[in-house]
């Protein structure tokens, strides 16, 4: 042989797509197709009631998203007897195989993930009719299709036909495909005498093989099966396999197509576990298979047997994928409380990984929250895509701020859509970070964000790699067998503290602004409506409402819907649900005021935070009052011990009562705020300025906030208007009018209330700009190196300068309901009811309020928008009270009013420590309550919590709701030792609870 590789290569190329082209030689037309109108996504059953017409190959259909479901009759030939019969179908679209009312599998037809073929008969005799029908989707994996030009569409029938599938051909090609990639990885880094080798012998298989002669192809073949002998040495790199799927819950898609995505996705995953034993399929997201529980219980119960089996893994533990910047920390416990139960339920499986690949950060609180919920293990891989500081490494423990670790590893490939192509294999070994300490990988191989999953071609490729020289050992394995592999194998283990910041997707901390409001609200209402039921009868607790709503609070923090980064089907449907939820919960709470106020014209407040509050409402005819009312507890009206006042000048005006003096010119800019206990002034130079920036990111329009943004900083213009709106002795009021960018305006009303410590900002806001962004900037006059940003159950703090790559890549960042600038002896906190965009740089702490991206969705956060912030001084320290957590938690839970004759008084509260109990429900099991407390701010002691009547028996429990240690009570008041940032769950008997 002469040495001419290219041409070889090129020979073996071409070889490999004819072989490829012999798996199915013989084939044989419909005696009948045909086609539905456009249907809907409806049942298998509805769908055969269905008038139906001839449909023709070459038909187009449409528009996206419309459903199609054809009738389709083979008979098979006699020639056929005794061989594998299987259906082609190409329809340019997703769809779906049903026999006898039975999901089959999904065919699906990708550029790069075609899946045309489906298994019809095993052995036929020939002559049978086969009855098929198939459910074509008008969308592909990643949803709609942009039409060409001439405006032909996209989903065209092209195929339908039954072939012999032939068997040694299959076999050869998928043989020839694995060497021919390893032998052009000598042009990388391959042994250059294994690669001539394979070269070699891949060139004789070549002059072998003869495509027409079928005498021909067992010598040929024998040639390639003698190369798969060779083995790698003694220590290599060891990859394990997981087939996975990683099914959006929704995204460019809306919530029903997923639905008919797992449906597809799962029915294939089932269908290939026959054929493929050793097959592994990991699927998370509870919802996902509680959609195919109640809509599918033939293909549950197949999903159910291969759990069985050990085939078909339930992973992550969480209702859905979340988000986890943006939900509660309450919320992401239940995310966990509804997965790992569900799981539990339904397979007796309990998850011990997290498994949340695609998702744009992770806050330092999810170690703990993991521990507590039973997880002890975390898979992602996101932050490989960090633009300016790469991950320094794949394997590492990952620690909480509250000292809480997990296991941690980012599958060194770097994508959760592996195709198992030699070459990605050969990365996980040559990527892999953490080579000098461990030797295993983790692959997520399969089609995903759209579903799909493993291929055939992917499943073979697995088979013949187990061991072959040059690519990486690798077998399947479920989590729990790698990670236990991982463990055992890994040393010097490296240890990364504190939240994952992912340094890209910074604009999903803003864009869909109503869709962020709706998620505060919903998880403000459903913390409300379990405390208010759990103080009540239990008798009539709601539990099945209750859960019902917080499953549907859940599915919407899903990783592209609560970010803002799916299209506007899915933000209509997540409006419909957040107006469900007011509407309903609205209802339950309603009802439950009016239980505990009980009968009676008096006033009665109920303050469902934890923490006394003494504050001007208005009541329901429009009047200010002033009320009183103890944690968790009802209240009455009282006296004032303050009035505020307005004085206005042609200059401007003035608003003060006893703790702040605020100065604000006729144009809204605020210009003076004492901090009258402190003495300081809170103000370095104009604030509540509203800023308009351009908003043009390179890629990812609704995900992404590039840097350069803040080079395009200009200051809207100063108010035209101003108007005095209130000058009750309660509450003083300004209202400004403002034109924004071009084609925006805001009105906003700047209050202060009479006892109130910090001054407020109430925005409405037409919004009509495009690829804009508008933030609000307050100057302060605080010094400091670091900012501090309420997150889940604690505080990020995070630089105020860009000293670093690291520094500099946090120029937006998420926080929750405050961001703080202090000093010793004094700070300025920023509040907010509905925003999670923050920014600070030097003095001068941002606000990220609305922006405009046109992709996935042209009219995002286009409309009206209310939303309101607040600045408050605070001598000291943040965290020398919490003075600030329970200002932020007030400015977000209005006190609820009624009318009735309850005795005023707390059902709970801490009455000493500094513990925020954040959340009390009742159990999951039984009637007992059960209360979540938090350390917010790095303290360390011990806390007395005091609930109405005595507590003589009281458990810790994890977040779960499952016993781990008795807790202390003494003389009826339950004592709780804590650590910093510590989440701690305790369980109170119903009889001591009373």
């Amino acid at each position: 042989m002469e040495y001419y590789p290219d041409y070889t290569r090129t020979r073996l190329e071409q070889l490999e797509r004819k072989i490829g082209n012999l798996i199915y030689g013989r084939r044989c037309q419909p005696l009948e197709l045909l086609v539905s109108p456009e249907a809907g996504r409806i049942s298998c059953e509805e769908a055969k009631k269905l008038p139906y017409r001839p449909a023709s190959l070459g038909e187009q259909f449409g528009p996206d998203f419309a459903t199609f479901w054809f009738k389709v009759k083979f008979q098979v030939p006699q020639e056929f007897a005794g061989e594998r019969v299987d259906l082609l179908w190409g329809s340019n679209s997703e769809a779906t195989l049903w026999i006898d009312g039975r999901s089959i599998q999904g065919l699906n037809q990708e550029p790069n993930g075609a899946r045309l073929d489906a298994v019809l008969l095993k052995h036929a005799r020939g002559g049978e009719l086969l009855d098929l029908q198939i459910e074509m989707a008008c969308n592909r994996y990643f949803g709609a299709v942009k039409s060409p030009v001439n405006h032909i569409s996209p989903y065209l029938l092209d195929q339908c036909e039954i072939a012999v599938f032939d068997q040694q051909a299959f076999e050869i090609y998928h043989d020839l495909c694995v060497l021919r990639e390893l032998e052009k990885e000598q042009l990388k880094d391959l042994d250059k005498t294994w690669g001539g080798k394979l070269l070699y012998e891949l060139n004789r298989f070549a002059n072998t093989f003869n495509p027409d002669d079928r005498s021909t192809w067992q010598e040929a073949h024998q040639i390639l099966k003698a190369l798969y002998n060779n083995r790698n040495g003694t220590c290599t790199h060891e990859l394990s396999a997981i087939g996975h799927a990683h099914i959006d819950t929704a995204w460019l898609w809306p919530l029903a197509e997923t639905y008919r995505k797992c449906v597809r996705t799962f029915s294939t995953a089932t269908n290939y576990m026959e054929e493929y034993p050793e097959y592994r399929f990991a699927c998370s997201q509870a919802q996902q298979y509680k959609w195919i529980k109640q809509r599918n219980p033939d293909l549950y119960e197949r999903i159910k047997a291969c759990v069985k089996k050990g085939q078909f893994i339930p992973v992550g533990g969480t209702w859905v994928e979340p988000d986890c910047n943006i939900p509660s920390g309450e919320a992401l416990i239940r995310q966990f409380l509804f997965g790992q139960r569900f799981f539990q339920e339904e397979f007796g499986i309990r998850c011990q990984e997290f498994w949340n690949p695609d998702v744009f950060g992770y806050n330092g609180q999810l170690p703990q929250i993991m521990r507590e919920c039973g997880i002890r293990r975390f898979l992602t891989q996101k932050l490989s895509w960090n633009r300016f500081n790469k991950p320094h490494h794949h394997t590492f423990i990952w620690e909480g701020i509250d000292g809480s670790s997990v296991i941690t590893h980012f599958p060194p490939t770097d994508t959760y859509n592996g195709c198992v192509s030699i070459e990605e294999l050969r990365n996980s070994g040559r990527l892999y970070r953490d080579n000098y300490r461990s030797r295993h990988g983790y692959l997520l191989f399969g089609h995903g964000d759209g579903g799909g999953g493993p291929t055939k071609s992917m499943l073979e490729r697995l088979r013949r790699v187990r061991d072959l020289q040059g690519v990486p050992r690798t077998a399947q394995r479920t989590p729990t067998e790698f990670f236990d592999l991982l463990e055992k194998d890994c040393s010097d283990w490296v240890r990364k503290v504190g939240e994952l910041y992912f340094e890209y997707h910074r604009g999903t901390y803003t864009t869909q602004a109503a869709t962020k409001r709706g998620n505060r609200r919903s998880e403000q209402l459903m913390h409300e409506l379990e405390f208010l039921y759990a103080m009540g009868s239990t008798d009539a607790y709601p539990r099945e409402k209750i859960n019902s709503l917080w499953e549907t609070v859940l599915i919407n923090q899903f990783h592209d819907i609560l970010p803002g980064s799916s299209i506007d089907l899915v933000y209509q449907d997540a409006e419909k649900d957040y107006a469900r939820i007011a509407a309903e919960g609205g209802k339950l709470r309603d009802a439950a005021l009016s239980t505990l106020a009980g009968d009676g014209q008096e006033l009665r407040v109920i303050n469902t935070t934890p923490f006394a509050r003494r504050e001007v409402v208005q009541d329901a005819s429009g009047s200010l009052r002033y009320v009183e009312a103890p944690s968790y507890g009802i209240g009455t009206e009282a006296k004032c011990p303050d009035m505020v006042t307005l004085t206005e000048s042609s200059d401007g005006f003035i608003l003060e009562n006893a703790h702040l003096r605020a100065v604000l010119d006729k144009g809204g800019n605020l210009l003076s705020l004492l901090h009258k206990e402190s003495g300081r002034e809170s103000i370095a130079g104009p604030s509540n300025q509203l800023l308009i920036y351009d908003d043009k990111p390179t890629n990812f329009d609704a995900w992404d906030v590039d840097p350069f943004h803040m080079e395009t900083e200009t200051l809207c213009p100063a108010a035209h208007s101003s108007e005095v709106v209130s000058r009750d002795p309660l509450k003083v009021a300004v209202r400004f009018e403002r034109k924004i960018g071009n084609a925006s305006s805001m009105t906003q009303v700047v209050s202060l209330a009479a006892d109130s410590c910090r001054l407020e900002f109430s925005c409405s806001v037409d919004w009509r700009e495009s690829e804009k962004m508008l933030k609000v900037a307050h100057t302060v006059n605080v010094r400091a190196m670091e900012a501090s940003y309420e997150m889940q159950f604690g505080i990020a703090k995070r630089p105020t300068h860009f000293n670093t790559p690291y520094d500099l890549a946090r120029y937006e960042v998420p926080g929750h309901r405050f961001a703080d600038l202090s000093e010793p002896g004094f700070g300025v906190a920023l509040l907010s009811e509905s925003k999670y965009g923050y920014s600070a740089h030097g003095n001068v702490l941002r606000m990220s309020l609305l922006r405009a991206p046109k992709y996935p969705d042209a009219t995002a956060d286009i409309g009206h928008h209310q939303f309101s912030f607040a600045l408050l001084p605070h001598c000291g320290m943040l965290e020398e009270s919490n003075l600030v957590v329970a200002e932020a938690i007030a400015f977000n839970y209005p006190l609820l009013l009624t009318n009735g004759s309850a005795t005023p008084g707390s059902f709970a509260q801490v009455v000493s420590g500094r513990l925020v109990l954040d959340t009390i429900k009742r159990a999951e099991d039984s009637d007992d309550l059960v209360l979540r407390l938090y350390e917010p701010l790095g303290h360390r002691g011990v806390a007395q919590v005091r609930l109405a009547g005595r507590i003589t028996q009281a458990t810790y429990t994890n977040a779960l709701e499952e016993p781990t240690e008795p807790a202390t009570v003494k003389d009826g008041i339950l004592e709780i030792p804590y650590r910093p940032f510590q989440i701690i769950t305790v369980k109170v008997s119903k009889e001591a609870g009373q």
